[in-house]
């Protein structure tokens, strides 16, 4: 089993590390925006912090789930647990099956981390990022990221997913966040082409806009086609791409970017504009 973790994990960086530095170089190469905390010292103070809540999340993620969702996928199949085992179904088709029912799931989760008090207060500091590039898809705060493990084990041990395809899934929507939260510029007539099968920076910047109505919808990060089909999805912000405020309107400014203000956001009062 540790020699399982270490391989899972050794995977996992790499492809991460992939997927960052290939989106880092695009957004230096083609920004889609161009913003005071988009750039200079804002943005290297919002590229620390955002990295470090990365590493305190993946830190704590380790220690308290050492396999996360693959290792609960591994002692399913140990002890024949899950809905696919207990109807035969073929391992091809169960890992497809598998990765969009994880999808559904993952957008589920979303939905009530904006509309479950308890849980928009600790997922707000993901929205309270004043900027939006590749690292706000990895700003979530530790408590976020052990109640989407919690949930999505539970769906990989009720389903009996296979190992191959929930690591698949968690390597594919660890790059998808990054990716959809790029500041990067992609031709419209692509972006729309594009936006039919996967979630792409124009229609998930809208899902960061300051406006109540823009930020509860698009809430895909794989698959865009859950947001069409429960009329939560908002083509373009109101504004424009170019004059939408991004982030929070009750939290604006540098104070933002701060790593430890950005771990005790939880704890303070909760508001929502409207």
């Amino acid at each position: 089993m540790d020699a399982f973790i270490l391989s899972e994990a050794a995977i996992r960086l790499a492809a991460f590390t992939g997927i960052f530095v290939a989106m880092a170089a695009y957004e230096l190469w083609s920004p889609r925006l161009e913003r005071a905390e988009m750039a200079g010292a804002w943005k290297t103070r919002r590229w620390l912090t955002n990295l470090l809540l990365l590493v305190i999340s993946a830190a704590t993620l380790r220690v308290v789930f050492p396999a996360a969702a693959v290792g609960a996928a591994l002692w399913a199949e140990t002890q024949g647990w899950g809905l696919f085992r207990y109807f035969g179904f073929d391992p091809l088709a169960a890992g497809i099956v598998a990765f969009v029912v994880l999808d559904f799931a993952v957008w589920l989760e979303h939905v009530a981390s904006h509309k479950i008090p308890i849980l928009w207060r600790i997922h707000r500091m993901h929205h309270a990022d004043n900027g939006f590039d590749l690292t706000t898809g990895l700003r979530f705060h530790p408590l976020e990221i052990l109640i989407s493990m919690l949930w999505k084990a539970g769906v990989v041990v009720a389903l009996g997913a296979p190992v191959l395809a929930v690591l698949i899934f968690e390597i594919v929507l660890n790059g998808a966040s990054m990716f959809n939260h790029a500041n990067i510029a992609i031709p419209k007539p692509l972006d729309r082409a594009l936006r039919l099968v996967v979630v792409t920076p124009d229609m998930h910047r809208v899902h960061h806009s300051s406006i109540r109505r823009e930020t509860d919808a698009n809430y895909g990060f794989n698959f865009p086609f859950w947001d069409r089909l429960f009329r939560t999805y908002v083509n373009q912000p109101s504004r424009g791409h170019g004059g939408m405020e991004i982030g929070l309107r009750e939290f604006r400014g540098p104070v933002a970017a701060g790593f430890l203000w950005a771990l005790a956001l939880p704890f303070r009062a909760l508001k929502r504009d409207q």
